[in-house]
């Protein structure tokens, strides 16, 4: 079912809350279009009304008496401008193609090109040119007048004073050290020692009674499948996404993963307590080309993906702040805690610095297909201490 996400956005030198679609719905359209002074704008592809608390409370009991669920995550936190510091504000929060001149926007083709001849991922060719569009936008310089000091300036104007994260002020850093070796631009040494130290903060991690709980009040059959796969074999969301049907080995039990994080292929087990849920999603589904499929058989959505996780939780009656992530999290920790050994963890994970789980080495297939996943475990611990009366199977309505 189609839901709502609320998130902000300047137009016309004004705070908007933005009304965006999961999937496209005639009657969440009209619904929509039902709400006082809504407005549609044409550059942000989003509804959206005035930024205000009013405006908030009053869109929430809209959609909820609809019957609709509303992501409203990005809105936290986020505070009406003042008139004074609108205009200050905005040309850093939406920064596109429209404020560039041909000089500008030519620069940026160019470095799209170099990134994608570089073989870049097309994801991080995005989270790149995000960056750099704003920076092309703050500096208003041509290439010959860029200095080390225009990048320390715009990393302490619009990354800092916009509160980007670490990781993104880190990724920020790579953008314009490409930048600058593309163009050969002085000061790309400087450049690494603006980039802040990577935070170490601990990982959440979900008990596995969580984990059975969130999967048993998780009703409709298709998410259930997603939660239990990825917690089952440790999958990053984007490798679920792109995950194609022929990618699943029955009859060996295994998931093959191609091209993850780092273009790296891997295989991971597939859970066996996941077989009858997975038989009972590809009769219902019958997906065609993607294991998930989304609209006109593409790809799903991770946004939905982190809704219905979201509500699963609170149903759930589970506190901590979950994301898909957490059940990837989840799974390397409830192997370690079997008694996994850590190279086979790195293994499984697809993980390639030696940091991420301290010790690296390469196993053997032989190895790894003998590990039982998790889920497995978590099953057959609820079975043997008195849970056979209860419903602890995976693939039935619940």
């Amino acid at each position: 079912m189609a839901f709502i996400i609320l998130d902000t956005f300047i137009h016309n030198n004004i705070l908007k809350i933005g009304i965006r679609f999961s999937v496209f719905d005639i009657r969440l359209k009209a619904h929509t279009k039902k709400i006082p002074k809504v407005r549609w704008s044409s550059t942000h592809r989003s509804y959206y009304v005035d930024h205000s608390r009013d405006n908030q409370f009053f869109l929430f009991k809209h959609f909820n008496e609809g019957g609709y669920f509303v992501d409203y995550e990005k809105l936290k936190g986020v505070k009406e401008l003042n008139p004074q510091k609108r205009k200050e504000k905005s040309k850093f929060i939406s920064v596109s193609k429209k404020d560039l001149n041909p000089y500008q926007i030519k620069i940026l083709k160019k470095y799209v090109s170099y990134l994608r001849g570089k073989r870049f991922s097309e994801s991080t060719v995005k989270s790149y040119y995000g960056f750099l569009l704003k920076f092309v936008a703050f500096t208003r310089k041509e290439i010959q007048d860029i200095s080390q000091a225009d990048f320390q300036h715009f990393l302490e104007n619009v990354i800092t004073k916009q509160s980007y994260s670490v990781s993104s002020h880190r990724q920020c850093i790579g953008a314009l050290k490409h930048f600058a070796a593309l163009f050969a631009i002085e000061g790309i040494e400087e450049l690494e020692n603006l980039r802040p130290k990577k935070s170490r903060q601990l990982p959440t991690v979900l008990a596995q009674e969580e984990v059975i709980r969130i999967l048993q009040v998780t009703k409709n059959l298709k998410h259930r499948f997603i939660l239990a796969i990825i917690y089952s074999s440790g999958l990053r969301i984007g490798e679920l996404i792109n995950m194609e049907v022929k990618h699943i080995d029955v009859l060996r039990k295994q998931v093959f993963i191609k091209a993850g994080k780092g273009r790296k292929d891997r295989t991971v087990m597939l859970a066996e307590s996941v077989m009858p849920l997975l038989y009972n999603y590809l009769q219902t589904y019958r997906p065609d080309y993607y294991l998930i499929e989304g609209n006109e058989a593409g790809k799903y959505s991770p946004t939905s993906i982190r809704a219905f996780l979201k509500k699963s939780c609170k149903q759930a009656q589970i506190l901590k702040r979950v994301t898909p992530h957490t059940l990837r999290h989840s799974y390397a920790t409830h192997m370690l805690e079997d008694g996994v050994d850590l190279r086979y963890i790195q293994t499984l994970l697809g993980h390639s610095k030696p940091e991420t789980t301290m010790i690296y080495t390469h196993v053997t297939k032989k190895d790894l297909l003998r590990i039982k996943s998790p889920l497995d475990m978590a099953v057959l611990r609820l079975k043997e201490s008195g849970y056979e009366n209860k419903k602890v199977l995976l693939s039935g309505k619940l």
